[in-house]
């Protein structure tokens, strides 16, 4: 995977639970990892070469930090997903203008923002 100066290239979310982190992420979107021996979890590139982030066991999760941003093409349904999956949602979705979004809460309490253009 090659790397484009200046742009976001990794997240890392703070999971003291690393187990129920990648369970959480996993189901609510479909995400992959790559397993470090239990000290850290990747989360795979969606096109399956490299790493976009990782899950830090060490990191202090919580709101008032950078805000991640995911896309969705179809933003209700993922709100659904997100409470199955046992997130909690922080703010319901709302109208921008560029779309609409919503955050949520993982189980470890990072926050997070889902955002679609419709």
């Amino acid at each position: 995977m090659a790397q484009t100066h200046h742009t976001i290239d990794y997240i890392e979310l703070a999971a003291p639970d690393l187990g129920a982190a990648r369970d959480f992420y996993s189901a609510a979107f479909g995400w992959e990892f790559n397993d470090y021996g239990g000290e850290y979890a990747g989360i795979r590139a969606p096109a399956g070469e490299g790493e976009v982030g990782g899950l830090n066991p060490e990191g202090q999760p919580g709101p008032g930090g950078a805000l991640v941003l995911l896309y969705s093409d179809d933003l209700d349904s993922t709100v659904t997903r997100v409470r199955e999956a046992g997130g909690t949602i922080a703010r319901e979705p709302y109208e921008f203008p560029g779309g609409r979004r919503f955050y949520f809460r993982d189980p470890a309490g990072n926050e997070l923002g889902v955002w679609s253009t419709a």
